[in-house]
């Protein structure tokens, strides 16, 4: 695990802590910007990541996490078709939890983190590789996340 990774955990768990108390269980108490930054390495980046949501219909969705408006929601069953199988397999390997569980929290969080690595509308010229350590206030991130309905 590198030091981002370390870092995003600490943050993530923390604030984990303070939401939700010690007894989360399987992909809840996972670090959701572990997750991400493990999803966006396994698919490329966010335009491989991206990608991944044009077949299974989820286009218009995707690209308004990466424009300025409002962030169009999905469902934990939208992001186990557009990562498919392997990839969602892969995650819970590593994270822990059950599909479903892990897909409900990518739901969740990837359309705030997306919105977050593109500010102004455009994929960053990292393709978001190192955007993750450009966030401001992971503990905060990760509160918002948790807050959300």
């Amino acid at each position: 695990m590198g030091l981002l990774d370390s870092m995003m955990g600490a943050a993530g768990q923390a604030a984990l802590e303070a939401l939700q108390g010690n007894g989360t269980q399987g992909a809840q108490s996972a670090d959701a910007l572990g997750i991400v930054t493990d999803l966006l390495e396994r698919s490329g980046g966010l335009s491989g990541l991206l990608a991944k949501f044009q077949d299974p219909g989820l286009a218009q969705a995707a690209q308004s996490w990466v424009g300025t408006g409002t962030n169009l929601p999905v469902s934990g069953e939208q992001i186990t078709q557009a990562l498919g199988p392997d990839l969602l397999s892969g995650l819970v390997a590593r994270f822990g939890g059950n599909a479903p569980e892990l897909a409900q929290l990518v739901a969740q969080f990837l359309p705030l983190v997306i919105d977050k690595l593109t500010p102004n509308g455009q994929l960053p010229a990292d393709n978001g590789m190192g955007g993750l350590g450009n966030l401001g206030g992971l503990a905060s991130l990760a509160s918002q996340f948790l807050r959300a309905p």
